[in-house]
């Protein structure tokens, strides 16, 4: 079968600020990305497609939705060379807060697809679990007398990664290859921690995509952070309204603040970052390559290259370049030439729609 291609075009403002820097097809829900979970389902070559020239050269019977969450049912029909596709077997992500909204969902169906006719490293004996679901462990995983809760869901423990005494998680919970979790977390489902991510403090229905820190003390509920995210020690974000009415959030692609329900917290694009004892406003949306401090509670937006929160200063690109490159040195990695283009065009875009 030839290449499964993944479309942007027609929706990526939609899912901003997750979008605003690679294909939505890596946007982590449940376990994997979307872009993984074409790939376990079809065991075939899954290519993002952001340009819409390059589309018009493919096999359009091959083109697929990037906002389209596969399963089992959905895939047979496409293997098997379909022409019309049943789409109301498959979520479709339309908004940035149905990451957090659908990752209980998200990481039962990933749990079931990656552990299949599987085998679990055993659980240490000085790790307390209980509960009727499962807790699948990946060879290299080190755990240190934990609590698991697997009584609302199961538990992924992924290549590599850690859990330090003293942490309580609760599922349905899951923790990518090589991510931490530091002593006395307590952890409540459904929360994904993404690949190399460290994680402390207090952590509730939030997905933190991958290679971020949210390492100390502090709340994160009802969120979504993106990669390359570091939140200073005790900051935390409001996810609930104090009279308890709808959030609205801002939404890129209507150019509006949207009503998303009760809940919802911080929803923080790609190499962004905050200071200690950042206070985040409830359903705030903080763009890419923002560095975030001030008083008191943060606006509810956070355009792209802030510096601060006040909204009249930029990041400077070659500065915000350069704290991003050490940031990825201290996790062994490398700001690569493609990332700083792709970003620098972000930057000048955001420049020129001010004029």
């Amino acid at each position: 079968m030839p290449n499964i291609y993944l479309n942007d075009f027609e929706i990526k403002s939609s899912l901003y600020p997750f979008s605003a820097t690679d294909s939505i097809a890596k946007i982590r829900l449940g376990i994997l990305t979307i872009q993984e979970k074409w790939e376990y389902l079809t065991k075939k070559n899954i290519i993002a497609v952001e340009d819409v020239n390059e589309l018009t050269k493919l096999d359009q019977d091959r083109i697929f939705a990037s906002n389209i969450i596969p399963n089992h049912a959905f895939l047979e029909d496409v293997l098997k060379h379909k022409s019309h596709y049943d789409y109301s077997q498959v979520k479709i992500l339309q908004y940035p807060w149905h990451i957090f909204q659908w990752n209980d969902w998200a990481i039962r169906e990933d749990f079931d697809l990656i552990t299949q006719d599987r085998v679990s490293e055993p659980i240490p004996p000085y790790v307390q679990k209980f509960g009727d679901y499962p807790v699948f462990i990946e060879p290299g995983a080190q755990l240190y007398f934990c609590t698991l809760n697997a009584t609302d869901g199961p538990i992924y423990i992924g290549k590599n990664a850690t859990i330090m005494e003293g942490s309580f998680i609760r599922g349905p919970f899951a923790l990518c290859e090589g991510a931490v979790v530091k002593m006395g977390a307590k952890i409540y489902g459904a929360t994904t921690v993404g690949p190399f991510s460290v994680v402390g403090g207090e952590i509730k229905n939030s997905v933190i995509m991958g290679c971020s820190n949210k390492a100390h003390d502090g709340y994160l509920g009802d969120s979504v952070v993106g990669y390359w995210c570091n939140i200073g020690a005790g900051s935390s974000n409001s996810n609930v309204k104090n009279n308890a009415s709808d959030i609205s959030i801002w939404h890129e692609a209507s150019n509006s603040y949207v009503k998303v329900g009760q809940k919802c917290g911080l929803l923080m694009g790609s190499y962004s970052r905050c200071a200690i004892n950042t206070s985040f406003n409830t359903g705030t949306i903080v763009g890419i390559c923002a560095n975030v401090f001030g008083e008191g509670l943060t606006p509810k937006y956070i355009p792209d290259f802030s510096w601060g929160y006040g909204g009249t200063d930029e990041y400077a690109f070659e500065r915000a370049m350069d704290d991003i490159a050490r940031w990825k040195k201290m996790k062994n990695q490398e700001l690569s030439n493609e990332e700083k283009k792709q970003l620098r065009i972000i930057f000048e875009k955001n420049n020129l729609s001010q004029i």
